[in-house]
């Protein structure tokens, strides 16, 4: 029987299979984070008298015995038993009887379901965060690695200015600094507990939300009930934004690793074993990975506007609607860490090509250089200007190879202990070891 399922009422098998869906498939994400939840709410309840400590005693340790198996693979949501939810309460039941009955006083299965979410979304984004500052060093240590071998820099994809590996990895490793904060403000807003907001209009039980926000290691609560509901989709298209933003920093340098492969370009390879051949062409070696790198970042970038269209013209409340929601969300961080881990394993095996510049195509590179050398002379830069210019038009260019940059986040001063800082910085804000503390707790 269902949680909500009335005394000879049955709904039609094929509406069930309908609204069900998914759902139970995505609910194997959230068991252990059921389980936790279930555990803070079952000290809660004790503390306001609906169980006595023994209860809670015995509730806790067969909790406890459930998320051993989920963390052994033993778990599953038995034909029949609608979600994660009823599963958990189900197992308790057999084990407990009516004890076990006791644990959904003073919840809905919406604010369970909220919990888990948030607890879930908080959980997987950290994952994300340890991800990407694994790349991050990556991308630093290439970056100092190769800071002394020169690079073209386009625009237009036209031939404009020397640049360097150095500057190039760097640069790709402060756009990640960045998108830390993107991702830390999105934990931080997973980072609050819905839990005793009910169906969204609380309950006259004397729930203490303040304690269960400290079991759960939250670093605040939805104060207000009916947001806390409210909040359902705006976590899950925070979250997939930030994922959003990671996806668009690995996809542009994705496409940028295609280029620089390419015959034509020539600056980098990948080794044998991380390329692919052709059927008939025996000279390919295809750069399959960072294709299909480029391809799955893309696609995640257009999650957040699918969480936005499930959401649109939605009052407030609880809308079946959202039960989609799981299906986006998901997925995405499985897709986004395999994303992330296969990039951090491209970048330790890429290959730079080095003395790029002294082929004479760059011959323009080193114009500006030119421009700036009879400025130091004290020629004013305009005149300058049109002096290189004829000298090139005139072929009586000769290009200056000597570089001279030492402005902070050039060539010569890449200002990556400046950007490690950024990191730190953000990866601090996260809070995420109180969470971890927290949970150790309750399962301990």
């Amino acid at each position: 029987m269902k949680l909500w399922q009335k005394e000879g009422v049955s709904t039609a098998e094929q509406i069930e299979r309908f609204t069900v869906g998914r759902d139970r498939e995505m609910d194997l994400y959230l068991a252990p984070f059921d389980v936790i939840g279930n555990l803070a709410h079952a000290q809660m309840l004790e503390t306001i008298g609906l169980i006595s400590n023994d209860e809670l005693g015995m509730m806790s340790d067969e909790l406890k015995k459930i998320h051993r198996q989920i963390q052994a693979g033993e778990f599953e949501i038995e034909e029949g038993v609608e979600d994660v939810h009823s599963q958990v309460e189900l197992m308790l039941t057999r084990v407990l009887g009516d004890v076990g009955k006791k644990i959904h006083s003073g919840r809905s299965r919406n604010d369970q379901v909220l919990v888990d979410m948030k607890l879930f979304t908080r959980d997987r984004l950290w994952n994300v965060a340890e991800a990407v500052r694994r790349v991050f060093d990556r991308l630093v240590s290439r970056s100092e690695q190769h800071k002394n071998d020169l690079l073209p820099g386009y625009t237009h994809l036209q031939i404009a200015m020397p640049s360097s590996f150095g500057l190039w990895f760097g640069a790709y490793a402060e756009a990640l600094a960045d998108d830390m904060l993107t991702l830390q403000t999105a934990y931080r807003l997973a980072n609050r507990n819905p839990l005793g907001s009910g169906a969204g209009y609380g309950s006259s039980f004397p729930l203490n939300r303040t304690l269960t926000t400290e079991l759960l290691g939250f670093e605040g609560m939805h104060v207000n009930v009916v947001y806390a509901q409210m909040s359902r989709g705006k976590t899950e298209q925070t979250a997939l934004t930030a994922l959003a933003a990671v996806a668009a920093t690995i996809s542009r340098m994705a496409m940028d690793i295609c280029l620089y492969n390419s015959q034509n370009f020539a600056f980098l390879t990948l080794p044998d074993a991380l390329t692919t051949g052709s059927s008939i062409m025996p000279h390919k070696k295809n750069p399959d990975v960072a294709e299909l790198l480029r391809a799955k970042t893309n696609r995640l970038k257009a999650l957040p506007m699918e969480v936005t269209l499930v959401m649109s013209n939605l009052p407030s409340g609880y809308h079946r609607d959202m039960q989609l929601l799981k299906e986006i969300l998901m997925p995405a961080f499985d897709e986004i860490l395999d994303c992330l881990d296969i990039t951090d394993f491209m970048l330790e095996h890429i290959q730079v090509k080095p003395n790029l510049l002294d082929d004479p195509k760059y011959d323009l590179l080193f114009s500006v250089e030119r421009v700036n050398e009879l400025v130091l002379q004290g020629v004013p830069f305009r005149e300058a200007y049109r002096i290189v210019g004829k000298e090139i038009a005139e072929h009586t260019y000769r290009p200056p190879r000597e570089l001279h940059h030492t402005h902070e986040g050039s060539i010569g001063n890449l200002g990556n202990d400046l950007i490690v800082q950024e990191m730190n910085q953000a990866m601090s804000g996260f809070g995420a070891e109180k969470a971890k503390i927290a949970v150790e707790q309750l399962l301990g």
